[in-house]
């Protein structure tokens, strides 16, 4: 079983225009509205690839009654906590040129009572054979060590968890030694204090180091660069596969969901990085942050290619 926790939801609002007027006039060519938040498209994602999973967080007013409704109609288990206030709208603005800006909504304030309701519903769920997802930012009124609260919690009764998070809610979460971690190049480089210009064998080191956090799998995103995966005795990098980019808004998503339904599934490591690779190229070629169709999915899983690495690799 496969539970998403999303804190901070979100109306994904993508405006497409041909090039942004900072101070002026800009006439949107096309609007996308899609129920969001990086737990969410998680959730969505793995259904399109045919799995199931619960959606948890917490949801408030019209844009909440809005998502829990799209997900239930797509057939999507759902299981908030509503709070007070609005679940924000986050914009995201596409230029012709591929450029992309985002504006995005703090969202409503989580009281203590609310976040105890949550943290209870999350315990009923954990159990052997249980993964939860952890990705995203956190509203206001959560501690940053939430996420490694949660990770001691469900450990305890015997359940898994993944990791997808930035800055403090990366470092923290590590200390709770979760199983899975999706982090992205830049956000691996700001924990380990390293810059963009250190060789990339720096990257892949502070990877290998992670495993002594707990984890059994890290896969670190690289946008163009493709992805590493390491596992506990072998690393690999797996190019970019060669598609046309719509908006690279809900890669990463794509990417956590392909680890969360290939764990679920219990796929060999091969098998593994072609689908994380083929749902994450898939989902740049969406508008909005739409998942990519599992035909497609199952089309670019033949194009990845795996290059092991050996100690010796400098380079990617």
């Amino acid at each position: 079983m496969i539970i998403t926790v999303t804190m901070n939801p979100a109306i994904d609002k993508t405006v497409e225009i041909d090039t942004l007027l900072h101070g002026g006039l800009n006439r949107i060519k096309k609007v996308e509205y899609d129920a969001g938040g990086k737990g969410i498209n998680v959730s969505r994602t793995i259904l399109e690839l045919g799995g199931t999973s619960i959606a948890t967080g917490f949801l408030a007013g019209n844009n909440g009654r809005t998502i829990a409704a799209v997900l239930e109609e797509k057939g999507i288990s759902c299981d908030f906590v509503w709070v007070d206030g609005e679940t924000r709208t986050n914009t995201k603005v596409f230029e012709q040129s591929g450029a992309l800006t985002e504006l995005n909504e703090p969202g409503p304030v989580i009281t203590e009572e609310k976040m105890d309701i949550l943290m209870k519903k999350l315990e009923g769920y954990a159990e052997e054979g249980t993964l939860f997802v952890l990705s995203g930012s956190i509203p206001a009124g959560i501690p940053r060590d939430t996420y490694a609260r949660i990770t001691r919690m469900v450990h305890e009764k015997g359940a898994e968890v993944l990791l997808d998070a930035d800055g403090e809610l990366f470092r923290l979460g590590l200390e709770a030694e979760p199983d899975i971690l999706k982090p992205n190049r830049t956000e691996l480089e700001e924990y380990a204090g390293i810059s963009m210009e250190e060789p990339v064998s720096e990257l892949r080191n502070t990877a290998e180091k992670l495993k002594e956090k707990g984890a059994k799998i890290i896969a670190v995103s690289m946008g163009k660069e493709g992805a590493m995966f390491v596992f506990g005795d072998s690393a690999f990098r797996c190019p970019a596969l060669e598609v046309k980019a719509h908006s690279t808004v809900g890669a990463g998503d794509a990417m956590v969901a392909g680890l969360a339904y290939a764990w679920e599934k219990k796929m060999k490591k091969e098998d593994l990085m072609r689908l994380c690779m083929a749902v994450s190229a898939g989902a740049v070629t969406t508008v909005g942050t739409k998942p990519p169709s599992r035909k497609l999915t199952d089309c670019l899983m033949e194009q990845v290619i795996m290059n092991q690495l050996d100690e010796r690799e400098d380079r990617l």
